[in-house]
This record gives C-alpha cells, structure tokens and sequence, in this order.
C-alpha cells in the first residue's frame, strides 16, 4: 500500500538516529522512518484476564512486520514496537480498599494510551483489550486521537467445573460462597473456578462492553464471543484486523466516523437486550464524551427513551450468567454476537445503515457473516424471547434527582412485587463497614431491609469502587433464608451482581446528595411503575432542610469533606477525588470536574426508531 503523503525528510540527523535504531531493531527498512507509523497496543495488569494479551500482540505485530515494506502492494509505514496500558483486576480486589482503583484504571489506560498515540503520532493502530475498564479506556482513548483504529477482544475465560457436581462454575460461584463456613468447599470451587486463562465469562461488564464495542463498530462482530484460548485469535484474526485496518487507512475512516450518536444508540439498544452490566451506564457517556457528544441525554439517548425502550420494547435475549445458566463460550457455539445482532436487527431494533472498521455497514457486515438463526436454549428471538423486558432500568426520585441510578432488571431475584419494593434503610457509610457486619452479624439484616452504602462515590471512594462480595453475600444470605435485602448505593456493581441493587445513586453523597442525609429506619420505595426511589421522610420539607444543615455543619467542621469519604493518600486518590465528574456522565477525571470534549459534535440522528411492531405478533 503506498502512500501519497510520503516526504522524505533527513534534516535533523539526531531525531533520525534512534528512529533508524529501532527500524533496524524492528528489522522494517530505514527508508520508512519518516513514513506514517502503524503498531499494536495491548492492556495489561495483574490477572488471569490478561494474561492472553501478550501473545495476541506480539502475533499481529509480526503479521505487521510482514506486510510492511518498500515493494509491490506492501504497506509502506513505518511500524512502532508494541506499547501496553496497566490496569488492576477487579476480580482479585473486590471488597478491598485497592478497589478504589478499578475505574481510575479507565482512565489511566485513557491517559497512557493518548500519549503512546499522540506524541508517537500514530496513523493506524491495533489494541488488543481485556478485563472490565481498559477496554473503554482504550476505546476512549483511540476516539479522542481519530485516526484509523480497531480493537480485538483478547476473549474469555472458559468456565471451571465443579469436581463434586459436574456442574459449569465461575468467579461469581466462588464469590457467592464468601458467607460459607465450609472452608474445605471455599478452597475447592476456588481452586477449579477459573481455568485457563482470559477475562470473565459471562455477560459481565467485560463481556457486555465488547458486545457494545461491536455493536457501536470498533471490533468486527466475529472476534467478540471466542474464549481467549480460542486459536482463532493467533491465526485467523491477525491479518483480518490488519486487512482492516489497511482499508481504513487507504479510505481515511476513522473512529468517529463509526462511533456516531446513532451507532452509540445501537449498542445501548443491545445492551439492554443482554441484561448487561450496569457498568455501560457510566462506560457509555465516557465514550460518547471521547465521540465528540458533551450531553449524552441529548446527543444519544435520554433517560426517558431508555426507560421506555427496555420496558416496552427491547426484551432480554440471552440465557447468560450472571442472571442466567451460559457464558460467552456458549454463545460463541451456538454462532456469536452477530446471531442476536441480526434477530435484533431483523425486529426493527437495530439501525444496520451505520459504518463499522470492516468498511461494511452493520448490516452488509452482519449479512457476509451469514449467522444462523437463534437456538432458542442459549440464544432466543425477540419473537420468543428469554425475557419479555430489558435488562436494565435508570431511575429518578428525591434520592437521585440526576436520574442516574441504574438498576440490573434482569438479575432481580426478587421483591418486585407489582414493580414496588418498600423497606427500611440500613445505613452504612462506606463498605467496608457493610462486609464487616456481613461477616459478624449477618442476623443484623431482616426481610424488606434496604442496605444504603454511600460516601463510595467518584468523588467519595474516591473512586466509585464496585462491590461485588458485598452483592454476593447478600445473594447467598437472600436465598438460604428466602428473604429480599436490597441495596442501594453511590458506588457501583460488578457485571456478575445478582439481586435488588441499585447503583450509580447520585448526587452521590460526598458532594451533598440526599443518598447522605438518609437515616437508619427510613422508609425507602422504588417504583418501577414511575421508575423512581425514593425516601418518604425526606419527602418533608423541614426534615430535609434539618438534616441538610447538619450535614453541612459536620462538612464545615472537618475542613469542607465529610468525615464520612475515604482517603485520598495517593495522587491518584486526589486527582479523581477533585476532577471526578458524576455518574451520569460517565464518572471519568476531567479538568477541574467539568466535562471535557475534544472536538464537540452535534447528534447524528438519521429519523431511525425503534420498531415495537415485532411484540405486536
């Protein structure tokens, strides 16, 4: 592929000297230094999620290698070796301080990637993703440069099997046993929960995130369901990805030309559908913001619309864990992402005029896969479909004004009755405290109870840590005693939460939301029927001024924080502590807690909604 922008320029033999050390290094010819670069990036951090990316990266770099050169049709670039990005697992610190760090790792990915891309002026690049947060990072990251781009799902982990049973285990098995006290059980379904290697398996938030990065156009449909191990990934994939690529860069497609308003409302659309994690809430505007879209209400998708989309529209299409019996290696058998892709899009769900990395719009992408129709086990129609509403719910009311509290509909096991929940509020600041009388008093909590953790916001965490063994043990606790504990928080879930949690709350309480001035045995009620939570103490005008100036006073009187928020202690701490924006926009770090876009863009809609004809029969 040859370049028309090619310019020679030797002028200055000092900046030349090392970029001609690492073509010879490399082993690329030294006459393509000064021609527009190409290179893979990876994530990488402290789990089994990653350990796969390693492999994947080094086998398209040399795929590169291969295509690259001065002669015939080869890709005349200059190749930079491989960079990766860091990040911690939030597998191994659920339920600690450490956790703190998982989002922040979003925007760490964020910010190292923008300066491998930018300063090494990077014209086409590969990214390789894995676990939860990195991916959107990466994704956010690639947006705000705009220059040809495609990401690669490193894939999932296989599911364990319990050696007693039989039975498929996972992580969220192993978590739902913390509450145990057969030890000897603990160790063993620990032990064989997580074989192999790859990120987690089920429809959490890594599986729900590539599913939208698909969705939205950014990685081809077919590389989002086979496990990490699949050899797909080391041998066809590779020079698919650089195929693609090279037409992206021949026809100067970039990333925002695929992530529009309208492919973003796609992706939003499936994941509802597969009762994905409460995470995309806040991954969504992220990525919307690196798109160009500072209101993602307004540019994509308002609350109202959302609602009334996985109420009366979009049904839950996937039997998947967490809520359900498969994993993403499962879907992967029965056909991949693209089978309920096209269903979705054959009801009138999905727009396929978008332009996706192949070159293909979503539907002549879909349409070359060729998909065969849902099994009706694993996948289902939208005609018949698992579950007849959406996966998820955002919700309003006196405890969340902003109207970003999100709830994970599909995973509720319980106390929805008539779409209600009242029950009383036990009140925990901060989680640790909730896992220590979870651990030593789990009698404490009775039928009906709604548990609030708050001070674990953006700001308050810092952070907004996810809490996935407190959800876990309270799963477990549920079910033995066949009781409904809901929680409520300012921080946020794991994808493989199970049960009446409702995230996101905000404004959170650190920054003076009413999730803060809730008091022990107050009357709490969440009302599907009008989507809202609500306090009905704080329903009182005196009693929320009263309680409001005591929250004040206790702010003043510990030097303008409550005494109530986590420490800061390291930089990261502080920087997300004083430049987290809220939940509903996504929770990122931006300058001085506004919103930053590079390059706003106004919303691309095209006039394509929805169809509900299809639950019409």
């Amino acid at each position: 592929m040859k370049n028309s922008k090619t310019v020679l320029i030797d002028k200055n033999p000092g900046r030349n000297s090392q970029t001609f050390g690492v073509a010879r290094e490399l082993g690329t010819s030294v006459d393509l230094i000064h021609e527009p670069s190409v290179g893979v990036v990876g994530n990488k951090g402290d789990s089994q999620c990653y350990i796969g990316v390693g492999p994947k990266v080094q086998t398209i770099h040399d795929a590169l290698l291969a295509r690259i050169g001065t002669e015939g049709d080869k890709m005349s670039m200059r190749l930079v070796q491989p960079e990766f990005t860091i990040a911690t697992s939030d597998g191994i610190r659920n339920g600690t301080k450490e956790m703190r760090y998982s989002l922040i790792g979003r925007e760490v990915t964020n910010d190292s990637l923008c300066e491998h891309l930018s300063a090494s002026g990077l014209e086409g690049v590969i990214a390789v993703v894995a676990c939860d947060k990195p991916p959107v990072g990466t994704l956010a990251a690639v947006l705000e440069h705009n220059r040809p781009a495609i990401i690669m799902s490193d894939g999932s982990i296989r599911p364990g099997t319990d050696s007693a049973t039989g039975e498929p285990i996972d992580i969220i098995t192993s978590y739902q046993l913390a509450g145990s006290d057969d030890q000897d059980m603990k160790r063993r379904i620990a032990l064989e929960a997580c074989p192999g290697f790859g990120s987690c398996g089920g429809m959490f938030t890594y599986n729900t995130m590539q599913t939208f990065i698909g969705v939205v156009g950014m990685q081809p449909l077919h590389m989002v369901s086979p496990a990490s191990q699949d050899e797909r990934r080391l041998t066809a994939f590779p020079d698919q990805l650089i195929t693609h690529l090279e037409n992206m860069i021949r026809n100067d497609i970039k990333p925002r030309d695929i992530v529009t308003s309208e492919s973003l409302r796609n992706a939003i659309i499936v994941s509802m559908a597969v009762g994905g994690s409460t995470n995309v809430m806040l991954h969504a505007p992220e990525i919307a913001r690196a798109a160009g879209y500072a209101n993602f209400g307004e540019d994509v998708m308002s609350a109202d619309e959302f609602n009334h989309l996985s109420r009366d529209v979009v049904p839950v299409i996937v039997d998947a864990r967490p809520f359900g019996r498969f994993s993403m290696v499962d879907i992967d058998a029965k056909g991949g992402i693209q089978v309920f892709v096209k269903d979705l899009m054959d009801a009138g769900l999905l727009n396929g005029d978008v332009l996706s990395c192949t070159g293909e719009t979503l539907a002549e992408q879909v349409a070359r896969l060729d998909p065969p129709a849902p099994d009706g086990d694993v996948i289902h129609s939208v005609k018949t479909p698992y579950k007849p509403t959406g996966g998820l719910r955002v919700l309003g009311g006196n405890l969340s004004p902003e109207f970003s509290a999100v709830l994970k509909l599909a995973g509720v096991e319980g106390g929805l009755e008539n779409n209600r929940f009242e029950g009383k509020a036990r009140i925990f600041d901060g989680e640790q405290s909730l896992l220590e009388m979870l651990d030593k008093n789990p009698d404490h909590f009775r039928n009906s109870d709604m548990i609030i953790v708050r001070y674990e916001g953006p700001v308050g965490g810092p952070g907004m840590p996810e809490m996935l063994d407190s959800t876990s043990r309270i799963t477990t606790l549920c079910r033995e005693r066949g009781i409904v504990v809901g929680l409520m928080t300012d921080g946020r879930f794991s994808g493989g939460s199970v049960g009446l949690v409702i995230g996101h709350v905000g404004p959170e309480a650190a920054v003076g939301g009413p999730i803060g001035l809730i008091e022990e045995d107050d009357d709490v009620i969440v009302d599907l029927n009008i989507n809202e939570i609500n306090c009905l103490q704080l329903n009182d005008t005196a009693t929320h001024k009263e309680r409001k100036s005591a929250w004040d006073a206790a702010v003043a009187g510990n030097g303008g924080t409550h005494p109530a928020v986590g420490d800061a202690s390291t930089r990261l701490l502080n920087r997300m502590r004083c430049s987290a924006v809220s939940a509903v926009q996504g929770a990122g770090m931006h300058p001085g807690g506004s919103l930053w876009v590079s390059e706003p863009r106004a919303a691309s809609r095209t006039g394509f909604t929805p169809s509900n004809t299809h639950r019409d029969g």
